[in-house]
């Protein structure tokens, strides 16, 4: 359980942070900056949920969850439980990567094939959740280059794969199920 009654704790005055398992590191090490990006795509998400329907909200808001799940995934370099941990470290699942799955093709089922690239816009949804697209991917990718370079959950990166793809099927429905899609029309200004 997380209680949280103090919110400045001066800890990081000079440039460091803990992680989930205690160890200090700079706040500009490459696994805070991964799980920092993914802290920002869960507050980028936010401003989309306030376009959603009821039904997209709650698929939103499960995913709002998740991502603090990856979080705290990222924030634990060691993937076992320490003889000084209480819990074992919390992991992003396969289960959860195989739910976005299973949700991408139930959206898509409806979605007539692209035959263009598209722009990111349309509605305010579907632009917004091309921002969450965004920044999906450059979560994936922080995750990917720290994965080359320290311990990594392999499903977190494939969470992260799969919520950019669904973030694109979720902007297209938002368009209408693609009918107000903006199509990319390659030298269209020359």
């Amino acid at each position: 359980m997380v209680v949280l009654n103090k919110i400045y704790t001066k800890t990081g005055d000079k440039g460091e942070t803990a992680l989930g398992n205690g160890a200090r590191v700079a706040k500009h090490s490459m696994r805070v900056t991964a799980y920092g990006t993914v802290d920002e795509l869960n507050s980028v998400l936010g401003v989309a949920r306030l376009h959603a329907d009821d039904d997209l909200d709650a698929l939103l808001r499960r995913i709002q969850n998740d991502l603090f799940d990856l979080g705290a995934d990222l924030c634990r370099p060691d993937m076992e439980k320490d003889a000084e941990s209480e819990y074992p470290p919390l992991r992003i699942v396969d289960a959860q990567v195989s739910r976005l799955e299973a949700e991408i093709d139930g959206m898509n089922a409806d979605l007539a094939p692209l035959r263009s690239f598209i722009l990111p816009g349309g509605s305010a949804l579907s632009a917004h959740l091309h921002m969450c697209r965004t920044v999906s991917r450059r979560a994936e990718r922080l995750a990917v280059e720290l994965a080359a370079a320290e311990q990594v959950n392999p499903a977190a990166v494939k969470y992260l794969n799969r919520l950019s793809d669904w973030f694109f099927v979720a902007a297209r429905r938002a368009n209408d199920n693609g009918a107000q899609d903006v199509l990319w029309v390659p030298g269209a200004n020359r």
